[in-house]
């Protein structure tokens, strides 16, 4: 007899298999009982008729507990009133282990109990559905990046400096020298980008910020990458098509997770079809100083030179009503390694996309200076320490060329595409400002 995975209870309809499964919960009258039945790749349900099974095997189907996890045999058949469309009428049930007192129970939890009980929550319906789009997130992202013809590059979580800021690094001792855990690899993946062309790397980096806002973790996965003889206009082509491919790999790969997240696939296909929309940060200020005054605003006002905040972000996303592109941020805010926007040194050659209904920025990125002396001045005009980036240095001495990458924040397009409130669900193991258990 064949066992199978309930996912694919569609190419069994008629037939008698085994399947693994945990009980997620349970419902039963003097003669029928019903088990919702998950094993990871989805939920659905078990029919236990009293008259059509020996009594040990009803009265054992009668008296599980929840989380228990059992061998279930009988004839998967189509079940029309269930989202999922199949059902199995359970001929044979044998406990594997037993579970009692199982803590989540199908009753409300405040979220700090959940957050204790990770390792369990993640047994539930919705975070499974959550994890099942990160993975298919995960599989788009290297699946786009192989048909465009780039390498996977793997640099280094440990380092001797910082990338961007240092008050944002996670220090530790490296044999008795400092060093940090990454909060970024694109200065090693620039160093790719000039052997190989065209890389991405894909790992956890970490951010000290001491922030407890629902966008931020303190350790998240990013996706950067790099390319070399591209411009500014064409890095934002291949971000926008990257973006795509992952929406459209959800939809592919996991429906039923949308679909039990009850997530607007319609919206999601919009995004898809619509071209994103492009504008400069100094048009995206003169907008915000027009709606200002508007009933339905709530955002401070903000001159030119101004950051600008999660409220800014998602006015204007949501006013384009598509991902947004802003580009051209003032230099005084941004990376030391950003190339200047030609004929005006205070405006940099970069790019924030910006998620609508209200998911902020997903991706952040930027043409990076290749002219080694304009490199050294900016550096310098910082107080940089040079003699910490000899290798990034190199780059440009020794045939530098025209080239950008970006980054993107796996968990906030996880988020986004999800239509789930919170970061701390689209990972596993959430590490937040006063959380690193379990």
């Amino acid at each position: 007899m064949e066992q199978i995975q309930i996912i694919d209870s569609k190419n069994h309809v008629g037939e008698t298999v085994t399947i693994g499964a945990w009980v997620a919960n349970k419902r039963s009258s003097g003669k029928i009982a019903f088990l919702q039945l998950r094993d990871g790749t989805a939920f659905f349900q078990g029919v236990v008729v009293k008259s059509e099974v020996p009594e040990e095997v009803f009265q054992t189907a009668k008296n599980l507990h929840q989380e228990t996890s059992v061998l279930v045999t009988g004839e998967i058949r189509e079940d029309s009133r269930s989202k999922f469309g199949y059902e199995i009428g359970i001929t044979n049930v044998e406990v594997v282990s037993e579970s009692h007192d199982y803590p989540i129970t199908p009753k409300e939890h405040g979220t700090d109990f959940l957050m204790d009980n990770r390792h369990l929550w993640l047994r539930s319906r919705k975070q499974m559905a959550v994890q099942q789009i990160r993975n298919a997130i995960i599989y788009a992202t290297y699946e786009f990046f192989d048909k465009n013809g780039f390498i996977k590059f793997d640099s280094p979580i440990l380092s001797g400096n910082a990338a961007e800021d240092s008050t944002e690094l996670f220090e530790t001792d490296y044999f008795g020298t400092p060093a940090y855990l990454s909060q970024s690899g694109q200065l090693y993946l620039e160093a790719g980008a000039m052997a190989l062309g065209r890389v991405f790397d894909f790992g956890p980096v970490f951010r000290a910020e001491k922030s407890k806002t629902r966008r931020h973790l303190t350790e998240f996965w990013m996706m950067d990458a790099e390319y070399s003889f591209l411009t500014h206009d064409e890095s934002l082509d291949l971000q926008e098509a990257y973006v795509k491919a992952l929406i459209q790999g959800v939809i592919d790969r996991a429906p039923q997770a949308l679909d039990i997240l009850e997530r607007d696939v319609d919206l999601l296909k919009k995004y898809i079809a619509e071209p994103f929309k492009r504008v400069s940060y100094d048009e995206a200020i003169d907008l915000l100083q027009a709606h200002e005054n508007d009933e339905d605003t709530d955002y401070e006002h903000l001159e030119h030179g101004d950051d600008f905040g999660s409220p800014h972000e998602t006015w204007i996303s949501n006013y384009f009503g598509v991902p947004t592109f802003v580009v051209n941020y003032p230099a005084s805010f941004k990376a030391f390694y950003m190339k200047p926007v030609p004929g005006n040194p205070e405006r940099v050659l970069c790019a924030d996309l910006l998620a609508p209904e209200g998911y902020g920025e997903i991706i952040g990125g930027s043409m990076r200076e290749d002219d080694y002396d304009a490199l050294v001045a900016k550096m310098d005009e910082l107080g940089m320490d040079r003699s910490e980036y000899e290798f990034y240095l190199d780059l440009r001495k020794y045939g530098s060329v025209p080239h950008g990458g970006f980054g993107i924040g796996i968990e906030r397009m996880v988020t986004f595409v999800a239509g789930t409130k919170h970061i701390r669900e689209a990972i596993p193991f959430p590490r937040m400002l006063h959380r690193i258990k379990p």
